[in-house]
Order: C-alpha cells, then sequence, then structure tokens
C-alpha cells in the first residue's frame, strides 16, 4: 500500500472563525456557510478520490508570530471538513470516514502573507 495526499489551499488569509469571538449566531452561520461551501468547491475542483477513513489536518501560517492557540482554529476545520462531505469526498463525518488532527500553527514567513490549507492524505489499495 502507499500513502497518497493532496493539499487545498484555502483561499482566505486569517483563520473565519474563533471560539473567543462572540458574534450573533446568524453571523456566526453566515461565516460557518461561506468556509463550507467555499472548501466544498476547491475540493471538487481538485477532483479528489481517496479511500476512507482519510486523515485531515487543517494549516495556518500567520503572517506575523505570535501565541496562537491550535484549538483556536477547531471551528474553521470543522467547517472544512463539512464541505469535504458537501463535496462527495465522505458520506459523512465521523471517524469511520475521517480522522481528523489537531490544527498544525506554521511560523510566519517574512514578506509572505498568512495562509491556511487543508492536508489530506489516505492510503492506496
Amino acid at each position: 500500500m502507499t500513502r497518497s495526499q493532496a493539499t487545498l489551499e484555502l483561499p482566505w488569509q486569517v483563520p473565519k472563525l474563533s471560539p473567543n469571538v462572540r458574534m450573533h449566531w446568524a453571523a456566526r452561520g453566515r461565516i460557518t456557510a461561506y468556509v463550507r461551501e467555499q472548501t466544498g468547491w476547491i475540493a471538487k475542483a481538485a477532483k479528489l478520490t481517496p479511500t476512507h477513513p482519510f486523515t485531515v489536518t487543517l494549516h495556518y501560517r500567520p503572517a506575523r508570530n505570535g501565541r496562537r492557540d491550535p484549538g483556536n482554529l477547531c471551528l474553521d476545520c470543522k467547517a472544512s471538513i463539512d464541505g469535504l462531505v458537501d463535496a462527495g469526498l465522505a458520506p459523512d463525518d465521523t471517524p469511520e470516514y475521517i480522522h481528523e488532527t489537531i490544527p498544525v500553527i506554521h511560523a510566519a514567513e517574512k514578506g509572505k502573507p498568512g495562509a491556511l490549507w487543508l492536508e489530506i492524505s489516505w492510503e492506496d489499495s
């Protein structure tokens, strides 16, 4: 068996959601729907056909260094995984189909804007 991997670049430079930010439920719902929809379209465009279960990791490289908590990226990660399900990569986001890992925060790189991306890996049969 070989291990395959795909990287999906997300089109925003900072996380869209945070459990530390209080906002109206409708505003949070609109942002969640946006993250979910955009991730779904990006996944469809990539034409991925991973086998189940596959592993998903959200990566974040901020524009500048500072103290950050990977747990604060969980809402972005959840909405992105839901987008992968919407795109048909898995029938559900349960552990039977998708293994979710703790988000990874990378060091800032001088002169580069912030970036978020999903790394998807799976075993080929």
